[in-house]
């Protein structure tokens, strides 16, 4: 697997764009983005479990029921939820691209990000749609990924090459999230494209494996979004002998998944709210996944511990406390916790207890953007990994305001 450029147009037959529609008042912000694929593409999505739904997520449900799309369309600015004509605008932001692409109305993936509960008019997107079409091209990922941008302060994209039967594969992905992210099946919005030739029953079957291992790994502050969506297009473009069952050609595709997902889930992170530092908690030699899970977790969740990551302050009481809150079978007599970064990695609990340990030194390694949390249980054999951030006051000053 090599990693290459082009983002979410990496693979055979998907072009991209973005524009400022004037959704949002920062005319220098970009607010609308289009992804289309030459030929009709398997599809997959995993929705937020939050009650509260953005009416782009019903909309795009009926619209891949029967496992295919050929584009989606995406705003920020505004989320599109809690309002009363809410399914209207979404399907008419699918009227618009049919309008314009001549790709039916029911093949189109919405979505929506930014402020809940504001009306959202449709007419900044309808008057830019003739715009937003001539400038789709194969270079066009970055202009989307930043059109789906809200307070985050990096685009994130990647993509993979691989091969699938002799033949040459392509996947890639962009998204976006900063805030509101504390995942129970996704995160904010992840776009992902491939040209991979995989049935939509195979495509989901992925999809819904991976990101109990990626994007169900992830929080910022522990609130989980009403428009979270993660969406997979495979339009088969490669021409590999469809994967319609698992075995050798399905992990393989599984795999290249997973290194995208991966690596947009570590993007996300470390790109919180006011962030300084992306916290990996590593679990190492758990009783089961499950119990590893729960206690990566739950350290990364940690209000306190993400404030001392924040002061490069080694208070590892605060890993210890979480631990034991998480509600992980785990013997708290068998714990040693490390930590460590580029700077270096330093010994501060074992088995459970305090340990001396050098004070200017992990300050040192804690001064640092990427901080590894290191638990090892001595449980049993399974392993797991989240991924936060550390908690600034910044994360204060950003949503104070947010809506006005």
């Amino acid at each position: 697997m090599e990693q290459i450029n082009g983002g979410i147009c990496a693979a055979n037959g998907f072009k991209a764009a973005g524009i400022h529609a004037g959704i949002r008042k920062n005319k220098d912000k970009k607010d609308l983005a289009l992804i289309v694929s030459e030929t009709r593409a398997a599809a997959a999505s995993t929705y937020t479990q939050n009650l509260v739904k953005g009416a782009p997520i019903y909309v795009t449900k009926a619209n891949i029921s029967d496992g295919y799309a050929s584009a989606i369309i995406c705003n920020s600015g505004n989320a599109n939820t809690c309002n009363a004509n809410g399914i209207e605008i979404a399907e008419g932001m699918c009227e618009l691209v049919e309008k314009h692409t001549s790709i039916s109305k029911n093949d189109v993936i919405v979505a929506s990000t930014g402020v809940i509960g504001q009306p959202l008019d449709i007419t900044p997107m309808a008057n830019a749609m003739d715009s937003l079409v001539k400038l789709l091209c194969e270079t066009g990922s970055q202009d989307a990924a930043e059109a789906i941008m809200t307070t985050d302060t990096a685009k994130k994209e990647i993509a993979f090459s691989f091969e699938i039967g002799g033949k040459l594969c392509k996947i890639g992905g962009i998204a976006k999230g900063s805030g509101m992210i504390h995942p129970n099946m996704a995160t904010m919005l992840v776009f992902i494209t491939t040209d991979v030739a995989i049935t939509p029953e195979m495509l989901q079957k992925a999809l819904s494996a991976d990101v109990k291992d990626s994007f169900n790994m992830i929080s910022v502050d522990g609130d989980t979004s009403t428009n979270d969506m993660v969406s997979v297009l495979a339009n088969g473009m490669a021409e590999n002998a469809v994967i319609n069952s698992c075995g050798e050609d399905y992990d393989t595709f599984c795999k290249a998944l997973s290194a995208v997902t991966t690596y947009l889930c570590r993007q996300i992170a470390k790109d919180g709210e006011g962030a300084t530092k992306l916290l990996e908690s590593r679990v190492h030699g758990a009783k089961d996944t499950k119990n590893a899970k729960l206690i990566a977790k739950s350290v990364i969740c940690s209000s306190l511990f993400k404030s001392a990551m924040f002061g490069a302050d080694a208070n590892w009481g605060r890993i210890l406390c979480a631990i034991g809150y998480s509600g992980a079978e785990c013997d708290v007599n068998k714990v040693d916790v490390s930590l460590s970064s580029k700077s270096g990695e330093i010994l501060v609990c074992k088995n459970g207890s305090g340990v001396d340990f050098d004070e200017d030194l992990a300050k040192t390694i804690l001064s640092e953007d990427e901080i590894i949390i290191d638990i090892v249980l001595g449980d049993g054999s399974s392993d797991a990994t989240a991924w936060g951030c550390d908690l600034t006051y910044d994360y204060v000053k950003i949503n104070g305001d947010y809506r006005t």
